[in-house]
């Protein structure tokens, strides 16, 4: 239908409705109640109206946000240490800084076991990189898996696990799952193997770590 003629029909409603009693098309008529349905839904629209709806189909309010990637990397060693050394090694927290390279600090809370504060800092791809973040242990598998998760800063979560090899060695595995920092996003493609490279190298001090590790809990 036309605007002219949506608006001729509105305009006749108007009358319609404000008919006197007498009036052959009262506002009970049938014939008005049909007139006034139509003119709601032909009317012209005075107001634009808006849509909350994204490009992607989904009916939000907020602004459009991307998904920030996520990474994942693995390494694995074997290692000359029972596996119960291994894990009781890799078990104490605050001693990671010493083997591996980008960890800074660990603090376990002493009023919450499960919960401690890490810190990062690196020097990578031009810059001076610094993150920190609140990890929970989750529920162990002694001699069998480490698993953790951040609960704030730098989105992240992670598992260690053990397989014996022999009396003497096991076989350890080291996946960790990040978010790639915004500050790191024009290098994401470089970063999953630049890490990988120092969790590599982070296994191998470990081993090193968990000999001396070994030696010193038998004296």
């Amino acid at each position: 239908m036309s605007a002219a003629t949506a608006t001729a029909v509105v305009a006749l409603v108007n009358r319609t409705t404000a008919a006197p009693e007498n009036s052959r098309l009262r506002p009970g008529h049938l014939f008005t109640k049909k007139l006034v349905r139509f003119s709601r839904y032909y009317a012209p629209q005075t107001q634009k109206r808006t849509s909350h709806y994204s490009l992607t189909g989904v009916k939000s309010r907020r602004p459009f946000s991307p998904v920030m990637e996520w990474q994942d990397c693995t390494v694995k060693m074997e290692i000359d240490v029972p596996i119960s050394v291994a894990y009781q090694c890799y078990s104490d927290r605050e001693a990671i800084p010493q083997w591996m390279p980008f960890i800074s600090t660990v603090k376990i809370l002493e009023d919450k076991p499960d919960l401690s504060r890490w810190s990062l800092k690196y020097k990578a791809f031009g810059r001076d990189i610094e993150f920190a973040w609140l990890s929970r242990n989750m529920q162990p598998i002694t001699n069998q898996k480490i698993h953790w998760r951040s609960l704030e800063g730098l989105p992240n979560r992670g598992a260690v696990r053990f397989f014996p090899k022999g009396a003497d060695s096991c076989l350890v595995e080291l996946t960790v799952s990040y978010e790639v920092p915004q500050l790191l996003t024009p290098v994401a493609s470089a970063l999953q193997p630049f890490l990988q490279s120092l969790l590599q190298n982070g296994l191998e001090r470990f081993a090193k770590f968990a000999k001396s590790y070994s030696v010193e809990s038998t004296t």
